[in-house]
C-alpha cells in the first residue's frame, strides 16, 4: 500500500501546482513576485544558484546544482556559470550567444545538458521557479507580451519588470477575436515545463538533409485547415509545433549541431541575436530560451575553419567541457556508472576503481616541462595531494602549462566497458585493481583502430597504474598490520612526545628507572621524524607544530591521539611497519603458518573485511599478493 499512498500524495500536489485566472491577477502576482517574470538565462541561473554554492578558497567555487552527476569540472563549470549564465541573467550581451559545449567524447557534455533539462522540470514545479503562460498559446509565451509597447515603459517604473518580445500570432487572433482587445480578461495559467509533454524544453537531431524539413524547428502548415481558413497567414492554419516553439520559455537543445545543415544553423542567427525568428508567412515570432548545443574538438575546428560560418561562429559562446583530471573524482564517475547497472552478487575490491582512474588520468595528462615533475606528480598534485618539493601554487601553474589538457585521453566509457567486461567474464565472486587492469590491456589488444605508438604509450600507463596500485595495497596492509599493534603505536608516540616536549622547553627527561636525568633522545626522534622526509633543518619547527595541536586540542577538552596529526600518524605507521616488516612478509607469504601467524593472518583479514571494505575473498588475495610483492 505504500507506493499506493505515495501516488495519490503525489496527484494531490501536481493538483496543488495549478493556477488560472485572468491577466488583471497575473499582475498582481508580478507585483508581488517579479522573478516569475524573468528570461529564460535568468529563470536558469536562479535554478543554479538555488542548489547553494560552496566557497573553495580563492576566488574558486562549487556550484552543487552539478555536484551530483559531473566530477572534476568544478572550475569548468564556474567559468560557465560566471562567465555565461550570471551575465546572461542580467541581460548583458552575452544571453544572445548560442552556448556551444565542446570536448572530448564521454565528456559529460550530454549530462550536462541533462542536468539542465531535469532541473528546470524540477525547477519549474518549486514557488520560486515558478511559470506563467497565456492559457492555449502554443509558445507558452510569457503574459506581460499582452502590454502595448506604448505602455511598457510605465509597466516597467511601476513594477520593476522589463518586457522584451511580442504576442505570437495565435495569441495576438484570440485577443481581437475571442475577447475583443480586452487584455486584462486573457486568461492566463501555470505551465509546469516537461520535455515529454513538450513544454519549455526541446530537443533537435539532425537526420538526413537531403529529407529533413526546417518546420522540424519553426512548425509547419495545417493544410486540413487551409479550407477552412482560407489563407496559410492564418495561425489558425499553422501549427506552431517546431522545436524553436515548444521550447519557449526554457531550453533548447541542438544534438550534433554542427553536423547540421547551413539552412537550418542561419535560422539561429535572428533568434540568438535579436530573440525571434521567422516561420511560415508570419512576422517575426519572439522567442525567449537558451539554445545550447555541444560537439568534440575535430567538428568545431572544421567548422570555425570554414569562412561562410563567420556570422554564426560570432553569435556563440564557446565553453570547454574537458575530461576530469582528479583521480578520486573519476573513481566517482566509475561509482557511479556501476551503481547504476543491475549487477548483483559481484564484489569490487577496493582500490579498483581507483586503479583504473589513475590509468585514465594519466593517459590525459601532457607531460610537464617543469623540472622535477613526472606524470605520477602531476596526477597527484592536481587531486590535491600533497608532494614533496611541490608548492601550493605550483598547481595553478602546472594547469596554465597546457590550455588543451584533458581534451584527450582514455574516455570514461572505454574504462567502464572494460570493467564491465571483467564484471561479467569468468566466475570470480570478487574482482581487484589486477583483475581491471589485465581487462583494460585486452581491450587495447582488441582495439584496431590506435596506432602502435599510442597502444605502447596507453600499456606504459597501465604499468605505471600497477605499480601505484602496489604502493597502495603494501600500504593499506601496513595500516591493518600496525592496527594489530595499537599499544605499540601509541606507547612510540607517547615516548615521542615526552622527548619532544623536553627538547622544545629545554629540560631534562628522568629515566623511569634509575630517575637519572637525561638529554632528549635525539636518535629516537629523529628515526620516526625521517619516515616522511622532515630534515635537521625542519626538525624544529615540525616538534613545535606538534605541540601546538596538543594544545589547541587541549583547548577544546580533545585527547591528542596518534591519529590527530595526519604527518605524524603517517611517521609512526612507517617506523612500526618498518619494524614488523619481516614479521609481514614471513605471516603473508608463509603457505602453512603456525598458530601465532594464522592469528595474525585473521586479525588483518578482519580489519580489512570491517574497516577498508574488503571481503573475505579480496582480503585473502590481498594479503598473499602483499606478501609476494615484499619477497621480491
Amino acid at each position: 500500500m505504500a507506493i499506493l499512498d505515495k501516488l495519490a500524495d503525489y496527484r494531490v500536489k501536481e493538483h496543488g501546482l495549478i493556477w488560472e485566472g485572468p491577466f488583471v491577477e497575473y499582475l498582481a502576482l508580478v507585483r508581488k513576485r517579479p522573478q516569475i517574470a524573468g528570461l529564460a538565462h535568468d529563470r536558469i541561473y536562479r535554478m543554479i544558484e538555488s542548489k547553494g554554492i560552496v566557497d573553495r578558497g580563492e576566488g574558486k567555487r562549487e556550484y552543487k546544482f552539478f555536484s551530483s552527476a559531473l566530477f572534476g569540472l568544478e572550475d569548468d563549470l564556474q567559468t560557465l556559470v560566471e562567465e555565461y549564465f550570471r551575465p546572461a541573467a542580467q541581460r548583458l550581451d552575452v544571453r544572445k550567444r548560442l552556448l556551444l559545449l565542446m570536448g572530448p567524447v564521454s565528456g559529460g557534455k550530454s549530462t550536462l545538458v541533462s542536468l539542465l533539462k531535469e532541473g528546470l522540470e524540477k525547477f519549474s514545479r518549486t514557488d520560486e521557479g515558478a511559470v506563467y503562460a497565456i492559457k492555449g498559446c502554443p509558445m507558452q509565451e510569457e503574459p506581460l507580451h499582452l502590454i502595448p509597447s506604448e505602455l511598457r515603459a510605465e509597466f516597467a517604473q511601476e513594477y520593476g519588470v522589463r518586457i522584451e518580445g511580442d504576442l505570437c500570432p495565435v495569441c495576438r487572433l484570440r485577443l481581437e477575436t475571442e475577447y475583443d482587445g480586452r487584455i486584462e480578461d486573457m486568461p492566463v495559467t501555470r505551465v509546469l515545463f516537461s520535455e515529454a509533454k513538450r513544454a519549455g524544453i526541446g530537443t533537435f537531431a539532425p537526420s538526413d538533409p537531403k529529407s529533413q524539413d526546417i518546420a522540424d524547428l519553426t512548425g509547419s502548415i495545417d493544410f486540413s485547415t487551409i479550407s477552412q481558413y482560407g489563407s496559410e497567414s492564418d495561425p489558425r492554419a499553422y501549427r506552431f509545433d517546431g522545436e524553436l516553439n515548444k521550447a519557449n520559455r526554457g531550453l533548447m537543445e541542438f544534438q550534433e549541431m554542427l553536423k547540421c545543415d547551413e539552412k537550418f544553423l542561419w535560422n539561429l542567427l535572428s533568434l540568438t541575436q535579436e530573440g525571434n525568428f521567422k516561420a511560415g508567412r508570419f512576422a517575426l515570432i519572439s522567442a525567449d530560451e537558451l539554445i545550447v548545443a555541444h560537439t568534440n574538438e575535430t567538428e568545431y575546428r572544421s567548422f570555425i575553419a570554414n569562412k561562410k560560418n563567420e556570422a554564426l561562429h560570432s553569435r556563440m559562446i564557446v565553453m570547454r567541457i574537458p575530461y576530469n583530471l582528479k583521480v578520486s573524482e573519476e573513481e566517482r564517475i566509475y561509482s557511479k556508472l556501476i551503481g547504476q547497472s543491475d549487477i548483483r552478487g559481484m564484489h569490487l575490491a577496493p582500490g579498483s576503481l581507483w586503479t583504473a582512474a589513475v590509468f585514465s588520468v594519466l593517459s590525459r595528462l601532457k607531460d610537464s616541462k617543469k623540472p622535477g615533475i613526472d606524470p605520477i606528480k602531476k596526477m597527484f598534485i592536481y587531486d590535491g595531494i600533497e608532494v614533496d618539493g611541490v608548492k601550493s601554487g605550483d598547481a595553478q601553474e602546472l594547469r596554465k602549462e597546457f590550455m588543451d589538457e584533458g581534451m584527450s585521453g582514455v574516455d570514461p566509457r572505454y574504462v567502464i566497458n572494460r570493467i564491465s567486461s571483467a564484471l561479467i567474464k569468468g566466475d570470480k565472486s570478487c574482482l581487484n585493481a589486477l583483475d581491471v587492469l589485465k581487462s583494460l590491456k585486452e581491450g587495447l589488444d582488441q582495439h584496431a583502430s590506435i596506432s602502435k605508438e599510442e597502444r605502447e604509450r596507453l600499456l606504459n600507463f597501465i604499468t605505471l597504474a600497477r605499480k601505484e596500485y602496489d604502493h597502495k595495497a603494501r600500504t593499506e596492509v601496513q595500516r591493518a598490520f600496525v592496527y594489530s599493534f595499537e599499544d605499540s603505536a601509541h606507547s612510540m608516540m607517547n615516548n615521542y612526545l615526552d622527548n619532544v616536549e623536553a627538547y622544545c622547553n629545554g629540560f631534562k627527561l628522568k629515566d623511569p628507572i634509575t630517575e637519572e636525568e637525561q638529554e632528549p633522545d635525539e636518535k629516537l626522534m629523529r628515526s620516526i621524524e625521517e619516515q616522511i622526509g622532515i630534515t635537521e633543518n625542519q626538525k624544529k619547527a615540525f616538534r613545535e607544530e606538534i605541540l601546538i595541536k596538543i594544545s589547541t586540542l587541549a583547548r577544546r577538552g580533545r585527547k591528542f591521539e596518534y591519529t590527530s596529526h595526519e604527518m605524524l600518524k603517517e611517521a609512526i605507521e612507517k617506523k612500526l611497519f618498518g619494524d614488523l616488516k619481516d614479521v609481514v612478509k614471513i605471516t603473508t607469504s608463509v603457505k602453512n603458518p603456525d598458530e601465532v601467524q594464522l592469528k595474525r593472518i585473521n586479525e588483518v583479514s578482519a580489519r580489512l573485511i570491517e574497516h577498508h571494505g574488503y571481503c573475505a575473498t579480496c582480503a585473502n588475495e590481498l594479503l598473499k599478493y602483499v606478501g609476494s610483492l615484499l619477497n621480491r
